[in-house]
């Protein structure tokens, strides 16, 4: 069978701070209230995306996946990552405050979990005004103190929060504390791993009036204590040409505004390509003459076997294009 681009059907997760806009951007309807997070591609065990277009419709992305892994991923992704499909891309619409949470890396959590650690990056999509979010430390502290703080809720004392607006990125290695406060409407880009640590949690209380679990002893040991002076990452934003956000082992990310057509090179990477759409809409055209539409709210996968793509925007259109980078 020849691959082609493909499409998943979201995975819609209730969150007790989930918002009310995921279905409003994605154009579900009936829509749903208190969606805290989509999850568009996911190999997630026990939440497997399913195929939504074409000839594989209805099989899971690791069905899709088995027998033919160098041709959805890329050779050197499966031999870097396995058969496991290395990434995770969500949309996460808060309304409330998430808890300030930490992932373990790939060591902790293969020991631990036998899973993935959680490297991740956030591309904030749309932000109420005053929005802000937590990334990293303010001020130097030890394990001993953190142990401390958390016991006589002064955690929150210690942690840099950055007021936010759209367009603003965040790369979040495994190892620092961070958290997407209310009113932040984010992108997300994270290994395949769903391991949390959660540190404090607002002493809120779950439908059944239960205080959500806190994994203070684990986290003590996935925190990165490195204190830096800016966990923001910059970047000049340009029209019609890539700009890239982020790289490091896990994922490459660059933004894409584009009015006009815009070319990639697939074969070349070696990898799968994602396009997550977050404005505009347009046609995809591969090589082998296979299109697809995509709007506002859509994430498509390129298989590593596609030589490249066109994409041809409507109107002026913004997306995020992510692959497993050769290092």
């Amino acid at each position: 069978m020849n691959l082609y681009p493909l499409k998943f059907n979201p995975i819609l997760r209730p969150m007790i701070w989930g918002g009310n806009d995921i279905c409003s951007f994605k154009g579900i309807t009936p829509e749903e209230v208190g969606i805290g997070e989509s999850w568009e591609i996911s190999d997630v065990n026990g939440a497997l995306s399913v195929v939504a277009n074409g000839d594989l419709k209805g099989k899971t992305l690791a069905q899709v996946i088995e027998n033919q892994e160098s041709s959805i991923l890329g050779a050197h992704v499966f031999e870097k990552f396995g058969s496991k499909f290395p990434l995770l891309i969500k949309f996460i619409d808060a309304s409330n405050d998430l808890s300030i949470q930490v992932h373990p890396d790939d060591e902790l959590a293969k020991k631990r979990h036998n899973s993935f650690g959680k490297t991740e990056m956030w591309y904030v999509i749309n932000a109420r005004e005053g929005a802000g979010l937590y990334s990293g430390f303010s001020q130097q502290i030890t394990p001993v103190e953190y142990v401390s703080r958390v016991e006589n809720n002064t955690f929150m004392d210690v942690l840099k929060r950055y007021e936010v607006k759209e367009g603003d990125v965040f790369f979040l290695p495994a190892g620092r504390v961070h958290a997407i406060g209310s009113g932040l409407f984010i992108a997300e880009i994270q290994q395949t791993s769903d391991v949390t640590y959660r540190i404090y949690d607002y002493n809120r209380r779950d439908k059944d009036g239960n205080r959500r679990e806190l994994h203070t002893e684990l986290a003590k040991d996935a925190i990165d204590y490195t204190l830096e002076d800016d966990y923001r990452t910059h970047y000049n934003s340009q029209q019609d040409v890539p700009v890239e956000l982020v790289e490091c082992k896990y994922f490459h990310t660059n933004l894409l505004e584009i009015s006009k057509e815009y070319t990639k090179d697939v074969k070349s990477l070696d990898s799968f390509v994602i396009y997550i759409c977050m404005e505009g809409e347009g046609l995809l055209v591969d090589s082998n003459d296979n299109n697809i539409s995509f709007r506002k709210g859509e994430s498509i996968l390129i298989p590593a076997s596609i030589d490249g793509i066109k994409i041809s925007p409507k109107s002026n259109s913004k997306l995020l294009e992510v692959y497993i980078p050769k290092k």
